[in-house]
């Protein structure tokens, strides 16, 4: 299939790239060529022609940093939040990632499924491709492996590729108060063991925080998942810093992600280890924080940035990644080029990903087709949506 009369937007270096009365050859699920039509090599012109209409044509969008697979609510803290109350007095209170803990575990794998899939709907609408999904609302083995299946399940009922992460590094359960060490080796450690044997996961995350586990348990875990060869991520200086950014860095660590606290030794150290910092402006949004990521200083520092929605039903119940492209400009002050970036290249980087993101020959052939003429209006515009088609693996969807 060749895709003619298309507008080629890519963004690099905080700059957008812009190719007018532009073609993309498509051969099975790969881009076979891409460039300015005048230019298309004869072996890829054929009869098999779809004229875009001068619409413009991104990379399928990624969303890098989701909890998509959860039981019930928390409308109830966010009704305590503006009432007041912080986000770690909630979760001291027993709120916050417990009480989700215990909707998930008593929600069947139907019931997860069910409700997961109505959110990734909203976000194939927004033309993304593919989205990353953690456990971590099961602290337990039982639980957390049935998220992952379910997450597992969300890719093949969806056309959406789907990564997952192993998090039940999230938070300590009541049942292991006072046994840190234990909850570690029993759930942490012998459940990755069994979601990797099963083949359920992707990566491994933690949560970083006064509230959750230090720099030395996460290091800990961070070796164990290195010697099942499986990549590392961390939440980190979201609401402090404990230097949990420049620990992920030195393990190689291929995303750190929130780092509203995040200091000069972790930006060091995420630039030297080329670690991608992941902006999640629906929880800075949600929790009203104040203290704003360090933009500028990870722009001088060469760091890549991406965005994702980190959809989750406490601190960002958030299913729109255009909107988060349009908070990481308005509210961050990232320019329109680095959040498109943000949602494509540099996400997938996010991901460990090197077959998707970009339009260029050998990639997967997702895209988005936008009704849209310059490509800052994806970040531009709010509560709007211009996908025009979404095309996945080659096929028009």
């Amino acid at each position: 299939m060749i895709l003619t009369d298309a507008v080629i937007a890519t963004a690099r270096d905080g700059t957008f790239g812009v190719t007018r009365d532009a073609a993309i050859a498509i051969a099975g699920d790969r881009i076979a060529w891409a460039g300015a039509r005048a230019d298309l090599p004869a072996e890829h012109v054929s009869g098999n022609e779809r004229s875009l209409g001068g619409r413009l044509v991104t990379a399928g969008l990624i969303d890098c940093h989701t909890h998509l697979v959860f039981g019930g609510d928390r409308a109830r803290e966010f009704d305590m939040r503006l009432n007041g109350a912080s986000y770690e007095e909630i979760a001291r209170a027993g709120g916050g990632i417990l009480s989700t803990v215990q909707a998930t575990r008593k929600a069947s794998g139907k019931d997860l499924l069910a409700s997961a899939l109505g959110r990734a709907d909203h976000l194939i609408a927004e033309g993304v491709t593919t989205v990353e999904i953690k456990s971590g609302y099961g602290l337990d083995v039982q639980t957390e492996l049935r998220m992952l299946r379910v997450a597992r399940a969300v890719g093949r009922e969806r056309p959406l590729r789907v990564v997952t992460t192993w998090l039940a590094a999230h938070a300590l359960p009541p049942e292991f108060a006072g046994d840190r060490a234990g909850y570690i080796d029993r759930v942490v450690l012998d459940g990755l063991n069994a979601a990797h044997a099963e083949g359920l996961v992707d990566a491994v995350d933690g949560f970083c925080e006064g509230i959750a586990f230090s720099t030395d348990e996460m290091a800990r875990i961070f070796d164990h998942a290195r010697s099942l060869g499986l990549p590392v991520k961390l939440h980190a200086e979201q609401l402090s810093d404990l230097g949990g950014a420049a620990m992920a860095a030195r393990h190689g660590a291929i995303s750190a992600d929130h780092l509203e606290w995040l200091g000069d030794d972790g930006i060091a150290a995420m630039a030297k280890a080329g670690t991608v910092a992941v902006m999640l402006p629906g929880a800075f949004y949600t929790l009203r924080e104040t203290k704003l990521p360090p933009i500028e200083s990870l722009r001088a520092a060469g760091v890549p940035m991406a965005l994702a929605t980190d959809c989750n039903p406490g601190t960002s119940p958030l299913t729109s990644l255009l909107l988060t492209m349009n908070m990481g400009a308005t509210l961050f002050r990232m320019t329109p080029a680095e959040c498109l970036a943000g949602v494509t290249g540099n996400a997938a980087r996010a991901l460990g990903l090197n077959d998707r993101g970009r339009i260029a020959p050998g990639m997967l052939a997702d895209l988005a087709v936008w009704d849209a003429a310059d490509p800052a209006e994806l970040s531009y515009r709010i509560g709007f949506n211009p996908l025009h088609a979404r095309i996945f693996g080659g096929e028009l969807v």
